[in-house]
């Protein structure tokens, strides 16, 4: 780490991360924005069956209001709204990528670990 957060650990940049990240939905809900670039909600939902349509909602409401995924309504009949991720959002995805690289890392080590 660059700084000591000890004495204010709310100016800490990895606090804040989390609390934009917290929970398990938001960085699913990134993934799939990074892959697909632009979703309805009945897609996403598709996507992610585990999650239910109100939890959906409030991640997705979240996200756009921290600023990382962008919500377009249409003015159609029926109405039609899709999501995708904003230019700070996009910047998330190398960490996504750096995640995964680490979670391999570490399942690997655990397997290893245990022979």
């Amino acid at each position: 780490m660059k700084n000591n957060y000890t004495d204010n650990i709310t100016s800490c940049p990895i606090a804040k991360v989390q609390k934009v990240i917290r929970g398990k939905w938001p960085i699913v809900i990134i993934y799939h924005l990074s892959e697909s670039h632009v979703l309805r909600f009945s897609e996403l939902k598709r996507k992610m069956p585990q999650i239910t349509e109100a939890n959906l909602t409030k991640e997705l409401r979240t996200l756009e209001a921290y600023g990382l995924i962008h919500r377009e309504v249409y003015r159609e009949v029926p109405p039609r709204v899709e999501y995708s991720l904003t230019a700070i959002g996009t910047k998330f995805i190398p960490v996504l990528e750096a995640l995964e690289t680490w979670a391999l890392e570490y399942e690997a080590a655990q397997i290893e670990s245990q022979s």
